[in-house]
């Protein structure tokens, strides 16, 4: 044991004491040693001073500190395979977080996901392409069949990603000319009565909540809804991928181990397999989320509402219930929504039922039936 003087840096001295069933001696052949001692005749609990002990200690020591150093270093060289993956997510998410270079992420995505839908495909089947082009970018194909068997893969690559580019402009233009009516409406019939306007999201079955600020989407006329969703859909996505790839390459790390009965590094086959589960997550985590951005929209006969709160929207997308809109309209009257305002641009008030807080009856507590028993061994029995 370390004495004060020498942990404090006193004058003075420090002396340890090992003992032979440590495992530390147990493990590096201390048997030998205490076989020794007893042919020696040394009682138990006297101190041994021998230098042939003394060395062994150190050797003891020294194989130790070896195969701790061997460990942290194999561990630096498995965490360097993740830290490049994790500084490509967080790069992403960063981006995705404060609006820097998200749009050029965005026009990436679209252009990666394209590339995959036509490579996917054979030049023979082309039904299979349109329908993979409507399931995901909900446009139709910007070649025709004939076409599609003809050209190089670049050229309707090329094609795939303007078509694309075109109808998520379009998209986002019409949602903008649709809310901004409504928009226009409550900021200047009541400006000071409202901050926030919550827009509904759907995509036909799920739907989510979305709150923008009513002074800046009046002022960019409603552009900057499409930058809202954008980052929330992102954002969810991004967290819901990685959250599982983290799992996957938990099991792998775990698995790769057994590599070395087929004589093989496992730390190499761990960067490969790493490598493709990596590049898997993320074309599936771009296909969904253009699939969501392509197809989300406010539904024709939802209302926008408005709210003076400070309400966080729902970020994580794949979090959002698929409700019917009287279901919808009955919560946000429950969250504390004050008015809902109609397509027609007409108010129309949302009665806010008070929330009865009943007195809770302890165990120990005199029932409430007038038995004279406690409410633990009477109906809380």
């Amino acid at each position: 044991l370390r004495g004060r003087s020498g942990r404090q840096g006193d004058p003075g001295s420090s002396q340890f004491f090992v003992s032979l069933e440590d495992d530390l001696m147990r493990k590096f052949g201390s048997e030998r040693i205490a076989k020794l001692m007893d042919r020696m005749g040394l009682k138990e609990g006297e101190v041994i001073t021998h230098s042939m002990v003394s060395k062994s200690i150190e050797r003891a020591q020294k194989k130790v500190e070896e195969n701790n150093f061997g460990v942290r270093k194999r561990l630096l060289e498995y965490d360097d395979v993740m830290n490049a993956q994790r500084n490509a997510i967080y790069r992403k998410r960063k981006n995705a977080l404060f609006g820097e270079r998200l749009d050029i992420d965005i026009d990436n995505m679209f252009y990666d996901v394209s590339e995959s839908i036509v490579l996917a495909h054979n030049k023979n089947d082309f039904d299979a392409f349109q329908l993979e082009m409507l399931r995901v970018a909900g446009t139709d194909s910007p070649v025709s069949a004939d076409e599609f068997s003809e050209l190089d893969d670049n050229t309707i690559i090329d094609k795939v990603y303007t078509a694309v580019c075109a109808h998520y402009i379009r998209k986002n233009a019409k949602i903008a000319e649709r809310a901004m009516p409504q928009i226009k409406h409550v900021f200047e019939t009541m400006p000071d009565k409202y901050q926030n306007i919550v827009f509904p999201l759907t995509d036909g079955k799920k739907e989510m909540q979305l709150v923008i600020n009513l002074e800046e989407a009046y002022t960019t006329e409603g552009s900057n809804i499409s930058l809202a969703f954008e980052k929330n859909i992102i954002l969810g996505m991004i967290d819901n991928e990685w959250k599982e790839h983290l799992r996957e390459m938990d099991d792998l790390r775990s698995a790769v181990h057994n590599a070395q009965y087929e004589q093989k590094d496992p730390l190499l086959v761990y960067k490969l397999e790493s490598f493709k589960l990596f590049k898997a997550m993320l074309l599936r985590m771009n296909t969904d989320t253009m699939e969501l951005l392509m197809k989300l929209d406010i539904p024709v006969a939802e209302g926008i509402q408005t709210t003076n709160k400070e309400i966080t929207s729902q970020s994580n997308y794949q979090q959002a219930t698929p409700t019917s809109s009287s279901q919808q309209k009955e919560i946000q009257g429950r969250e504390g929504y004050n008015e809902a305002i109609a397509n027609s641009g007409g108010q129309q008030a949302v009665k806010q039922r008070p929330i009865v807080a009943e007195k809770k009856v302890g165990r120990n507590d005199a029932c409430p039936c007038g038995s004279g028993k406690k409410f633990k061994q009477c109906h809380g029995k």
